[in-house]
Order: structure tokens, then C-alpha cells, then sequence
């Protein structure tokens, strides 16, 4: 529709209010059911975005739900900032009326509290927030995970962790360095890039559902996937395809008599009587072979995955941390640990429900963004020279209202507030910005000199020792304001000894680092001791199963986790 606004924010022709409403007449009479408004420098601008979402509104109703580009993600860059909108107006709706029926249950069944949304920043958001922006939601589950890992290292003191969710489905990673979340401004989602800060979850197809197959006579694993129904072949619940867990059943990491506590019985001759003709039999191998190769190649594709997350992005995994979690992660984690050269891994106390977990220790968190630009000359060696502190100073003073204000809104005391900011920034010419956090107030040019500094240590810690250019010329493209608002937290408690003499029994386990049978060691981990029991060892768990392979040790923690270190 015919409307024009520039880069300054200058209206050079007025919105043609008649095309626009022909234009919204035709959708809703084409059945739309909601409507993403993006222009080019609306985020400068707004005045024709929100026009038109009134006549949406005159011409649908007041009910409809329309997103607007500059509330969005007022954010420069067109297609970015249009996906996302159109993806929160795909969501919206579905999840307004989703969270619009929970609260109203919750509250039927006496909650008197806060309701509140896990969002993918890393904190919790009112419903009708998360309505609002639904888009920020996409990935709050794994995210729900690294937040658990993040808060559990912080009482551990871990400041480097690599967070694995190893599910029914996929295996979905993530990493804590320096004591932070790392974070993405762009994550792709489904082909479309969204443009608003995630915690970087990385996901594969890798779980305990995921098929085994031979393709022109190679076995691979994954990334289809059995799901829950009708699952693996052990199920008995009309599944028909080798999964990863029908190998870890064969391969006896898994007790067919106490899965999930013995509530579940498992059919342990059906997977091998699968794994037989559908993997064994056309490669020439044996059950247990085959079951092992299984194993063997999702162990590594999940290890290569850390791997290109770790050193891929300058990080040695030696200086790190696993956490394993998920109903599959604790099977899996001494292979993936032990092949990417991890001293510790740890499994938390809280593994099938660790996501969950997150959530309940998450602060309740509102951002605010804004696209300005800011740039130095080329060939100036000294570029924070030309960044003017005051005008730097005044961006943020506006960001940081807009963020007290929804926490207020929120309910959060002023004491519990807490701003997190940073800016995006680039070398001039660049596509892409870093995220960099400003930790100090930018009084003075010596406080912008600090900034941009920062922001070349950490480009070479991206790109490179020696990448940085800054005869080229620097750029500020956004900037952010996290306002954060302090919840009380879950507590750690010292656990108590049960006071029951444990023994640990043994049964017969295939160990695939030396492939052979051992007689592992089998000890229930809710009557765990302060002793340290050697590998192959299991550790059942009505909610899981933890495997410790040959080579490797493991002992409980003072709050109940499980860590898994290598033998002296």
C-alpha cells in the first residue's frame, strides 16, 4: 500500500488510509485470522504501523490480533524484523487462547498467585505478555534447561557448562561460559530468521525415539524419530522400527523389569528379535554388534555436535563442565563425555525435570531494543573518540524506563530490578554484530574506550586472534536493556543419609569402549551413599537411568547430584 517513511524517520508520503483499508478487507474476508504489519522504518517512525492497525481494528473488530513490526522487534533489517513478526501473528493467537484456558483452570483449582511464561531470553513473562509476543516463546523449553544448569552451576561453582537435553526426539544443547548463558540475536526457526535475543539452543535428531536404519548398506541413526506413539519396538505399543532405545535395552543399560520404576515392562526379545532383521542381519553383524553400533553413532554424532559448538567457537571442552539430563541424556553422557574429552559430567538431581526446574528459578524479565546508529571514521584509531557519551547515556535512559515500567506492571518491587544492558556492534561494512555487554556506566570517553575494547576481545575471541580491524571503522547498530526482576529462588539442601545399608547389585552389561560384557554394578540412586562406585556401574532411577562406562567413576554430590569423573 502506498505509504513512505525514511531512514530519519521523515514521512515523505502519507499512508494512503483508503488502499489500506481495501487491503484489510480483502484479508478478512479471505478468512485471516490475525495480521502482521511491517514497514521499512517503522522502528524509526511508528505512526503508519499503528494507523493501520486501527483500521484493522475499525474494519475486523477490536478483538483481532494484529502484531506491529516496531513493537515487535523494532530492530533494523526488513526481513528479519518482518519473519518475526509474522511468525508472533502465526502464533498468537493459538496461544492466547492456550494460556487464556490454562490461567483460567489454574485459577478454578485455587491458584492465587503469579501466572506466569517461560520465555527464550532466559526469564518468565506475564501471559498476557507472552501472548502479546508469542514469538518469544519458541524455544523457552530447552531454554528452561540451560537456566536450571545455569543456577545449579552458580552454586557449584562451574562458570563454563555445556548443557545437553538428550530427550525422546533430539538433543538439544547449550552453553554457559564465563558465568552467562550464551545468547543469539538471529536464530533460525523452521527457515525463517527471528530477530529477537534467544538463549542459543542447538538441537539435533538424537533421542531415544530416534530410528536406526541401514541405507545403502550403511547404518545410520536418526534424525526421524519414533516418538512416544508408538514409539520404540520395546514399548509394545505397535512400534515397528529399531530405535536408539531398543539398543540400550539389548545392550542391558536398560532393565526391562524397572523401567520408570517398574510401572512399564519392556519387551527386551522384541527389540532384538528388530534389531536383528532390520540392522543386523543386512550388515552381517550380531544383535549386540548391531545394537552397539547404535549406540557407538549416536554417542559421536552428539559428541561432534559439542564439538562444533565448543571448538567450532574457540572454546576448549576441556574447560567445561556436561550437564545430563533429559529422560536419554544420563544413558548417553559417558559416551558423547568420555569422546569429546570432558573431565567431569555431572547429572543433576533434578534431571527429568530439569527444564521445569528452570522455570521455577527464572526472574521475570521484559526487554527493550532500539535500532541507532553510531559510527567512527574510517582509518580513526580511535574511535571512541567520535561516540558521544551523553547521547549514548540518553538511548539507554529511555530503553531502561520502558523496562522499569513493565516490571512495575508486573509487580516487581523497584529494589528487585536489576538492568542488564548492551549494545550491537560492528565493523563498518560488516553484515553481521556481536552482542556486547555494557558493564559501566558511559560517563566519559574513557568509559566508550573500555567498550569498544571490550568489543574487539571478544570479535577475536569469535573470529580469531588477530581478526580485528579497527581502521575500519566502528559501528553501534542497537541497542538493548534487559530489566530484570529478582524472584526467590529454590533452595539446595545437604541430603541425609537414608539410614539404610545398601547393596548394590550387578547384572550383565555391554560396554561398547572395550565390546565386551561386563558384570556392571547396578545401585538405585535414592539409596546412594557417599561411596564411589567404579564404572560400567547403572544407576536406576524410577524417572531415569544413569550409565558409567569402564574408565570412568561415579559418586553423589552433598545436594543428590551424580557426577561422573574418570577412574584415577
Amino acid at each position: 500500500m502506498p505509504e513512505r517513511i525514511d531512514q530519519a524517520g521523515r514521512v515523505l508520503l502519507e499512508l494512503d488510509e483508503d488502499a489500506a483499508r481495501r487491503e484489510v478487507r480483502r484479508l478478512r474476508d479471505g478468512g485471516a485470522e490475525a495480521y502482521a504489519v511491517s514497514l521499512l522504518w517503522s522502528f524509526r517512525n511508528p505512526a503508519h504501523e499503528r494507523r493501520i492497525a486501527e483500521i484493522i481494528r475499525e474494519e475486523v473488530g477490536p478483538e483481532a490480533y494484529v502484531s506491529l513490526s516496531h513493537e515487535v522487534n523494532p530492530i533494523l533489517g526488513e526481513y528479519e524484523r518482518t519473519a518475526t513478526t509474522v511468525l508472533n501473528s502465526y502464533l498468537g493467537p493459538t496461544v492466547e487462547r492456550y494460556l487464556e484456558r490454562l490461567e483460567r483452570t489454574l485459577r478454578e483449582a485455587g491458584l492465587q498467585g503469579r501466572f506466569s511464561v517461560l520465555n527464550s531470553i532466559g526469564g518468565v513473562m506475564s501471559a498476557h505478555d507472552a501472548a502479546e509476543r508469542a514469538v518469544l516463546l519458541l524455544a523457552s523449553g530447552p531454554t528452561g534447561g540451560v537456566l536450571g544448569s545455569h543456577f545449579l552451576a552458580q552454586e557449584l561453582g562451574h562458570a563454563n557448562v555445556i548443557t545437553t537435553d538428550m530427550g525422546g526426539t533430539s538433543f538439544d544443547v547449550g552453553l554457559v561460559v564465563a558465568d552467562r548463558p550464551v545468547v543469539s540475536q538471529v536464530t533460525e526457526v523452521a527457515q525463517y530468521h527471528v530477530a529477537v535475543p534467544m538463549v542459543n539452543i542447538t538441537a539435533i535428531g538424537a533421542g531415544g525415539g530416534s530410528i536406526a536404519e541401514v541405507v545403502a548398506g550403511e547404518l545410520r541413526v536418526g534424525p526421524r524419530s519414533a516418538g512416544a506413539f508408538p514409539g520404540p519396538v520395546c514399548y509394545r505399543r505397535g512400534g515397528t522400527r529399531v530405535t536408539v532405545t531398543d539398543a540400550d535395552v539389548v545392550l542391558g543399560v536398560i532393565d526391562p523389569e524397572v523401567f520408570l520404576g517398574g510401572r512399564m515392562n519392556l519387551d527386551k526379545a522384541g527389540a532384538e528379535e528388530a534389531i536383528r532383521t532390520q540392522i543386523a542381519e543386512p550388515l552381517g553383524l550380531s544383535v549386540v554388534e548391531a545394537a552397539a553400533g547404535i549406540k557407538r553413532i549416536v554417542d559421536a554424532r552428539m559428541a561432534d555436535t559439542l564439538r562444533e559448538l565448543t571448538v567450532g567457537h574457540g572454546h576448549d571442552p576441556r574447560d567445561f563442565v556436561i550437564y545430563a539430563y533429559g529422560g536419554a541424556g544420563p544413558m548417553h553422557c559417558a559416551g558423547f563425555g568420555a569422546d569429546l574429552g570432558v573431565g567431569t559430567i555431572l547429572v543433576p538431581a533434578t534431571s527429568m525435570a530439569h527444564s521445569a526446574y528452570g522455570a521455577l528459578a527464572a526472574d521475570i524479565l521484559h526487554s527493550a531494543e532500539r535500532s541507532v546508529s553510531f559510527k567512527s571514521s574510517p582509518g580513526n584509531t580511535d574511535p571512541a573518540s567520535e561516540f558521544d557519551p551523553a547521547a549514548l547515556r540518553e538511548v539507554f535512559a529511555e530503553l531502561e524506563a520502558s523496562a522499569r515500567e513493565q516490571l512495575a506492571r508486573d509487580g516487581v518491587k523497584p529494589e528487585d530490578v536489576v538492568i542488564d544492558r548492551s549494545i550491537d556492534m560492528r565493523y563498518r561494512m560488516q553484515t553481521h554484530e556481536l552482542i556486547v555487554p555494557v558493564q559501566e556506566e558511559l560517563a566519559d570517553e574513557a568509559a566508550v574506550a573500555r567498550l569498544v575494547a571490550l568489543f574487539e576481545e571478544i570479535y577475536e575471541d569469535t573470529y580469531g586472534h588477530g581478526a580485528g580491524f579497527r581502521e575500519a571503522g566502528l559501528e553501534i547498530t542497537a541497542f538493548r536493556v534487559s530489566g530484570i526482576g529478582r524472584t526467590p529462588k529454590p533452595s539446595f539442601a545437604a541430603i541425609a543419609p537414608s539410614g539404610e545399608s545398601h547393596r548394590p547389585s550387578s547384572r550383565q552389561v555391554y560396554d561398547v569402549v572395550t565390546g565386551a560384557w561386563f558384570d556392571a554394578t547396578v545401585a538405585e540412586w535414592d539409596r546412594l551413599g557417599p561411596e564411589t562406585i567404579a564404572g560400567p556401574a547403572v544407576i536406576e532411577h524410577p524417572t531415569t537411568t544413569v550409565y558409567v562406562a569402564s574408565g570412568q567413576q561415579v559418586a553423589l554430590d552433598a545436594i543428590g547430584n551424580l557426577v561422573i569423573t574418570p577412574t584415577a
